[in-house]
């Protein structure tokens, strides 16, 4: 990918925040041209076509991860977080961002939260980026 324009070159490939979910590992890549949350599951499912869509239940909610297999690590399931990598200005806040990513993660927010305003609940969805930045979407 070197020289490729979406690559940010002051990043480089890394596995953030390794933890266990569901009994498989779960963590972020970083690359220089993406980030993603990377689950291996335990046991391998029956085959899929590359690139299909499989659905895992978080404390904060519902998230659609791409099914793929290589042959090095079997299975693995990947959801987006960010592609092309160009607002991170180092690999240091890069890191900060899959840290918090993974940490929100697990938050029981249900992908939703409640705000008061005045006297009155008000219910605000939270778009993917409000949930990695803490913002709300409209709508």
């Amino acid at each position: 990918m070197a020289g490729v324009a979406l690559v940010n070159p002051a990043l480089r490939v890394e596995v953030v925040g390794v933890t266990r979910w569901q009994g498989s590992p779960l963590a972020v890549l970083i690359t220089p041209w993406c980030m993603s949350l990377i689950w291996l599951p335990a046991e391998e499912a029956d085959r899929r076509a590359a690139q299909d869509r499989v659905f895992h239940r978080f404390p904060s909610g519902v998230f659609a991860f791409l099914w793929g297999s290589e042959p090095e690590i079997g299975e693995y399931h990947s959801c987006a977080l960010f592609s092309p990598m160009a607002q991170f200005a180092d690999q240091e806040s890069a890191r900060a961002a899959a840290e918090a990513a993974l940490a929100a993660l697990f938050l029981p927010a249900a992908g939703a939260r409640v705000e008061r305003t005045g006297d009155k609940p008000v219910n605000q969805r939270l778009s993917r980026r409000g949930f990695l930045f803490g913002g709300r979407s409209r709508g």
